[in-house]
């Protein structure tokens, strides 16, 4: 059963994500099902809107900062939504701010912080591997000819081009569907 104070750290990848609010309602909603029962109190709730790739996380510092001030335990919904790299984990573990993960179990000293790192290694590689097969996956498309990059970089004929291509291929899906 969960008791003391946390403040939560919630992060989405996109501004999209962010203005949908559709990612941060569901790891709201995984932070409060996992403290549900106990005697606990919510001192915070902060919101990134940041690529975990990114170093730069205001949002985090003002959680961290609200964890020391209150002596509060950090809650995060899932252990890739803080990082997918050991060396932050780290750095963030020597902080000395405690950290909770709602999708991982909860066994504390020694052997909890190895099991910690060894997830998040994992979810390291996970990155790794997926950013490998999207590097691959673009190479191999624009040695078909296909053009990369975001709509502003595109032609007006390649934006028409593009459309009677997708055009084309749902046409026939309709008509299956009917």
């Amino acid at each position: 059963m969960n008791q003391g104070k946390f403040v939560a750290h919630y992060r989405v990848s996109t501004d999209r994500q962010g203005r949908s609010g559709l990612g941060f309602e569901a790891q709201q909603e995984t932070v409060r099902a996992f403290l549900n029962g106990g005697s606990w109190s919510l001192a915070g709730e902060f919101i990134e809107i940041e690529s975990g790739r990114s170093s730069d996380w205001p949002e985090l510092i003002k959680a961290l900062t609200q964890c020391r001030i209150r002596g509060a335990t950090l809650i995060v919904a899932n252990v890739s939504r803080l990082t997918r790299s050991v060396a932050f984990l780290s750095r963030l573990l020597e902080a000395g701010v405690e950290v909770r993960f709602c999708d991982l179990p909860q066994i504390e000293g020694p052997t909890g912080r190895f099991m910690l790192q060894q997830m998040v290694a994992v979810a390291e590689l996970e990155a790794g591997l997926i950013g490998d097969r999207t590097r691959k996956a673009l190479a191999a498309a624009k040695s078909r000819g296909k053009k990369l990059g975001t709509p502003a970089n595109l032609q007006r004929q390649d934006v028409a081009a593009s459309a009677d291509e997708r055009l084309a291929h749902a046409a026939p899906m309709r008509r299956r569907s009917i």
